[in-house]
């Protein structure tokens, strides 16, 4: 027998998934899971039978529900599904689909708007992360149109405005997982030769690696389509998040979607630094927002991987 279940399909920053209301969905686990992976259409690479887009970026979900905690509006739980998985992870957070739940909110009358400008206060349940979301309301209505642009999405709409309040250690139990600001660690597995190399582990909303793109042979200027057709660094790279993950307390990580491993190099269409973000095992088309968040807390922070790569306006030290 099948079963009705509203839902909005919404892209946040450079994800897009389904939004539900929490209350609507079975509130025994198992079945919750079963229906979301039948939303997307896990496990199938195309994911033909459901509403998912192929790709990690597009095989994520958002529950929505009202919040009885003072001072907190709305309550989120980010779910991460993968194409050709049949896991649901709700352990990370997701500052890109985060993006969209307030206008979920607005759109489904479960908040009204409160002037040109709204913002209401979001609990992650995810990590129990907050913040406050402020989007563009004019006349009373979520407006979607203006001149905001980020990488990895087409065209340019209104911008989303989120003030992290208390990101540190939103899985690990600190900012700095394995107490430095670098790690040297050797490389084994099968398919290479062993090797060795600096890293970063770090998280302030999303768990990361850092390490030089130079590190592992690479520039850091290659495509995405490169990067993951090169089955010879991402083999290195998901032994190095098989191995580091131990040292950041996160024990086996082989079913997880985190730590997020992410490739830097010097800065050639601005900024202060270029990424290559894998999530874990797929190349992202941009840097997620929390990724982004905890890439900037690390070229500021003096002894770690990026010092020497980053390029910093004068006057901006650490």
């Amino acid at each position: 027998m099948q079963t009705a279940i509203p839902c909005l399909l919404m892209r946040g920053g450079t994800s897009k998934g389904p939004f539900f209301r929490a209350e609507d969905l079975p509130q025994d686990l198992p079945t919750r899971d079963k229906v979301l992976l039948a939303a997307r259409g896990s496990p199938d690479r195309r994911q033909i039978d459901g509403i998912g887009g192929a790709h990690p970026l597009t095989s994520k979900v958002g529950m929505v529900s009202l919040s009885q905690r003072e001072g907190i509006d709305l309550e989120f739980l980010f779910a991460q599904l993968q194409p050709e998985k049949d896991t649901v992870d709700t352990t990370p957070n997701c500052g890109n689909m985060l993006a969209a739940v307030v206008p979920f909110a607005l759109e489904t009358g479960m908040l009204s708007a409160r002037g040109e400008t709204s913002t209401f206060r979001v609990l992650t349940l995810n990590t129990d992360m907050a913040a406050d979301i402020t989007v563009q309301t004019p006349g009373g209505q979520i407006s979607y149109e203006g001149t905001a642009r980020i990488d990895g999405a087409p065209g340019q709409s209104a911008p989303v405005d989120i003030s992290f309040l208390d990101t540190a250690g939103s899985v690990c139990s600190g900012l700095l997982p394995t107490g430095n600001a670098k790690d040297r660690i050797t490389v084994t597995g099968e398919g290479f030769d062993d090797f060795t190399l600096d890293v970063t582990c770090i998280d302030n909303g999303m768990p990361l690696v850092i390490l030089r793109a130079a590190d592992v042979g690479r520039t850091g200027q290659e495509s995405v389509a490169d990067m993951n057709a090169d089955t010879d660094l991402k083999r290195r790279i998901e032994a190095l998040r098989l191995q580091i993950s131990l040292r950041m307390g996160l024990g086996d990580v082989t079913q997880k979607n985190y730590p997020k491993m992410t490739l830097i190099a010097p800065p050639v269409h601005g900024g202060a630094l270029t990424t290559r973000s894998f999530i874990p095992h797929a190349c992202h088309d941009a840097i997620g927002v929390l990724a982004a968040v905890t890439v900037g807390t690390a070229v500021k922070m003096p002894g770690t991987v990026c010092e020497g790569v980053a390029r910093l306006p004068a006057g901006e030290g650490s």
